[in-house]
């Protein structure tokens, strides 16, 4: 399904619609919005976690972030040269991004807004982390609270993951075809998933086939990165943010290494931070199930004022 958001076609899911219409009792739901990370589309969230907070009482909405999957493609912007951007942050030049964080924050508010939600408990992974945080600077009263999973503040002098990690992620399949997509990437996923919790191959190829298959646009990833890349400003903002938050990050995360996420957590008056171990720069059945364990919890009592002012009117 589309909407259109921020000037864009936005792709989205919505656990309220059944059959293409929506269900008034479902729609009356608290509203969970799951917004992904760097190149990945809204089947990269595992249906469990969409099926436990489904269970646990909550309206789910995903979307693909521009640039990316079924959603408005920008490739009339050019495709960056991330080797010259790194070139250029290294002589202390700051590249212009063709979009920023804070324009993919504000797709997300415009799907809320083309939704007619007014509130919403954002959770986000990874870069989706980052855009919504960027979310709960811009509109507190959007956000009923935050959870950030596997992200980072983006503060200046944090660890940066090893050489060969980045050197997998930029490095290019070595052919066109579906197969060789699929290969690049299942080899990108183990050097950054959980080494404790690894995703049998046969699951782990499953699961990157789905998003290939359904579109494949590494130009849009591109233009995601130095819009990432550029959020220098992030970090200073963060003690702006009121929702209640959740830091959510695994021990062994060789992409975002765990003192990102005790920066952020840091950086938000009242954050809790939870630490999983084991779990890298994914999203494997056990952690998924330890993060729900968290999640929910953390919803029902960012609601828990609300509810009460609503008794005391």
């Amino acid at each position: 399904m589309k909407l259109k958001a921020n000037g864009l076609r936005i792709e989205f899911e919505d656990t309220a619609i059944v059959d293409g219409e929506l269900d008034a009792k479902e729609a009356k739901k608290p509203v969970v919005l799951l917004i992904m990370g760097l190149g990945m589309q809204l089947v990269a969230w595992p249906p469990q976690m969409v099926q436990g907070l489904v269970d646990a009482g909550y309206r789910v909405i995903r979307f693909d972030n521009r640039d990316i999957g079924l959603s408005t493609h920008l490739d009339a912007l050019g495709k960056p040269n991330i080797l010259w951007a790194g070139l250029k942050f290294k002589i202390g030049i700051m590249p212009k991004p063709p979009y920023t964080l804070t324009d993919m924050a504000h797709d997300a508010i415009g799907v809320l807004d083309e939704l007619e939600i007014d509130k919403a408990h954002i959770v986000g992974a990874s870069m989706g982390g980052m855009i919504g945080q960027r979310v709960a600077i811009a509109a507190p009263h959007r956000c009923h609270s935050l959870t950030s999973i596997m992200s980072t503040s983006g503060a200046r002098g944090l660890p940066k993951p090893k050489p060969e990690i980045l050197r997998a992620i930029l490095r290019r399949p070595q052919g066109k075809s579906t197969q060789q997509v699929i290969d690049h990437f299942a080899q990108v996923f183990r050097l950054i998933g959980s080494p404790t919790y690894p995703i049998p191959e046969d699951e782990l190829r499953a699961r990157i086939a789905l998003g290939v298959k359904r579109c494949y646009h590494p130009e849009g990833s591109l233009r995601q990165m130095l819009a990432i890349a550029t959020d220098i400003t992030r970090a200073a903002q963060l003690p702006r943010i009121t929702s209640p938050t959740l830091v959510l990050h695994g021990l062994a995360d060789p992409l975002v290494p765990f003192a990102c996420a005790q920066d952020t957590a840091r950086r938000i008056s009242g954050a809790k931070l939870v630490a999983i171990p084991g779990m890298g720069h994914d999203l494997p059945s056990e952690p998924v199930a330890k993060m729900l364990g968290h999640m929910i919890p953390h919803f029902k009592s960012a609601e828990k004022p609300a509810k009460s002012k609503l008794k005391a009117a």
